[in-house]
């Protein structure tokens, strides 16, 4: 019988070998794992550097500037959490204002989702903390240590006196910025004034000086030696920022069509008779990219959209006498498609961006008449768990509550605390309490009714606390238990 098609003798089988590493050359070591490359970022002039510098100073002035400013006799911004207060110029928040704080986030995230749809990671680029820390950090370097060349040979010489001093003094400033940065966050928690008495005297607390180490040594670590890589690794939005993107998003790009292909070439030189492009191929975008990028790749997550290589790009360009633009901001389909900037605007004006801003501005105008037409007074109604019910001389049946009346403005003021729901239903204690300027105060209050005057059982009533001057009225909720 002729063999069939399944006979194993009739298979032929061919073996899978992993085949073996090539060796490395003789006397090299190869090791699984790359060591991280020092990053030496050249310093960059340019309108973006410009905007990149003014966020600096607006930034670190309101960062830095906040805590010092004064509303009346306290602190304009201040989180006491001690206290359960939090300040914020003419409004004292307290935890029950938590929604506030809610939509403040809810904002926060689709200004981001709309600034990444419309042009990518500017936020990253110009505003972002790791960002601006990062740029203060280099230009101490600079003036200490000079610009790129000049730190590359300082890090590859030997220790010497000069060295030595560089970088000690480097570090000295660093870290004195990086105390001052950390005095500064924990200022917005303590009065900064009272933190600076303390400071001076040598008298800050255990937290305090916990927080103020905790958040000097991660600006100094992030600022002065992560940098790119928290960019890189470790912040979250280099992720989730392609969910933002599409073919319409501003990005820094390379205009490979007109730049390739790229070549080295004299001033004199017309390149395009000679077969080439713009790009000279003098790798200053690589050189100023504060992730280590090239560009010329195409788009990466890496990319902040921080625009070094558009500045510098555009400097070699007007010394070639070639037109700028070779890298610029622009989106994919307006690179594929030769877009004039008129129809780029339009693309980026779409319907996805349009309803961002839409919600955005909905949800903004909410928050801020909401924080508007807020009643600066909280009740918090919570019954007595030691007596529920009992009958009171005189025959009268008996609920004791405890309120907690949150006064949230800066004057003292005077409360009324009425009572409604059950007909003959009274306030058998004080009605009238005072509560000082942005405190609060636990009171006790009776409630009596007739016997008989409500079917056993409970019965749901309303508290209403509100000003002499009827300025601020609050109701809240409550049951008043009849026994049987």
């Amino acid at each position: 019988m002729p063999p069939t098609p399944d006979d194993p003798s009739t298979v032929k089988v061919i073996p899978i070998v992993p085949a073996p590493p090539d060796p490395p050359p003789p006397g090299e070591t190869r090791s699984l794992y790359e060591a991280h490359q020092k990053l030496y970022p050249r310093s960059v002039s340019g309108r973006f550097a410009s905007w990149r510098w003014a966020f600096v100073f607006l930034t670190q002035l309101v960062f830095y500037g906040l805590p010092w400013l004064q509303w009346g006799e306290r602190q304009a911004v201040l989180f006491d959490l001690a206290a359960r207060r939090f300040y914020l110029f003419g409004y004292v928040l307290y935890p029950q204002d938590f929604i506030y704080l809610t939509g403040l986030l809810v904002i926060s995230a689709l200004s981001l989702f709309l600034f990444t749809a419309v042009a990518g990671r500017l936020w990253c680029g110009f505003a972002c903390p790791q960002t601006v820390y990062t740029e203060i950090f280099l230009w101490i370097e600079r003036r200490l240590e000079g610009d790129r060349t000049a730190r590359m040979k300082l890090d590859a010489g030997p220790w010497t006196g000069e060295k030595f001093l560089r970088k000690g003094g480097k570090h000295l400033a660093w870290l004195l910025l990086a105390l001052w940065t950390g005095t500064t966050f924990v200022g917005y928690f303590t009065p900064i004034h009272e933190l600076g008495r303390e400071l001076i005297a040598l008298r800050m607390g255990s937290w305090e000086i916990f927080w103020v180490l905790f958040y000097a040594f991660a600006t100094w670590g992030n600022a002065g030696f992560l940098r790119e890589q928290v960019c890189k690794y470790m912040c979250p939005y280099a992720r989730f920022q392609s969910a933002m993107f599409d073919k319409d998003t501003l990005i820094v790009s390379y205009d490979a069509g007109r730049g390739e292909p790229r070549g080295a070439r004299s001033r004199k030189t017309d390149y395009r008779a000679a077969g080439l492009g713009a790009c000279v191929d003098c790798t200053l975008c690589v050189q100023v990219c504060p992730t280590g990028i090239d560009i010329r790749k195409g788009l990466q997550y890496e990319c902040i959209g921080c625009a070094a290589c558009v500045d510098v790009c555009d400097g070699v360009m007007d010394k070639l006498g070639y037109p700028r633009g070779l890298i610029r901001f622009t989106t994919q389909n307006a690179l594929a498609e030769g877009w004039t900037g008129r129809a780029l605007l339009r693309r980026v004006l779409r319907p996805r961006v349009l309803v961002y801003t839409a919600i955005l501005g909905a949800i903004a105008l909410a928050l801020a008449m909401s924080l508007a037409l807020r009643t600066p007074l909280k009740v918090d109604v919570v019954r007595d768990r030691a007596a529920l019910a009992r009958i009171v001389a005189g025959g009268h049946i008996e609920n004791v509550y405890r309120l907690q009346i949150m006064n949230a403005t800066e004057q003292a003021q005077t409360y009324r605390i009425e009572v409604e729901g059950l007909p003959g239903l009274v306030v058998a204690s004080d009605a009238r309490f005072e509560v000082g300027p942005a405190q609060s105060r636990w009171v006790a209050v009776r409630l009596q009714l007739p016997y008989g005057g409500a079917e056993p059982g409970s019965h749901p009533i309303r508290f209403l606390v509100g000003t002499a001057s009827g300025d601020a009225h609050v109701s809240e909720k409550a049951v008043f238990l009849m026994p049987r």
